[in-house]
């Protein structure tokens, strides 16, 4: 966006750098053809900002879907610890719980 702002005032000033060598900022000396180059200029402003801004809109739209979709895999990560420590414990409780058997045959 900066750079654009960089490129519209370099165009600013080189068209009042034209307009000063062509009319010596008199203003009796505008003719039709200065009004439609201003006219000109304001739309391919228009067409140059509006593309810009259809641009960066695109990306803002996919960094905030990068995200969301960052977001989501961390609380499904987040899930899943959840999960295994509790099958950690669940298998920890089992292993407790189960008798210890003390008669084996030794051959």
């Amino acid at each position: 966006m900066k750079s654009v702002t960089f490129i519209g005032i370099v165009m600013l000033i080189l068209a009042a750098l034209l307009f000063y060598l062509t009319t010596d900022f008199a203003v009796e000396q505008i003719k039709l053809s200065h009004i439609m180059g201003i006219m000109a200029g304001v739309g391919l402003g228009l067409i140059l900002g509006s593309m810009v801004g259809y641009v960066s809109k695109g990306s803002a739209i996919k960094a905030e879907q990068k995200r969301r979709e960052f977001k989501q895999l961390q609380k499904e990560k987040e899930e899943l610890e959840r999960q295994a420590a509790e099958l950690a414990r669940q298998n920890e409780a089992a292993a407790k719980a189960l008798p210890k058997n003390d008669n084996t045959q030794n051959y």
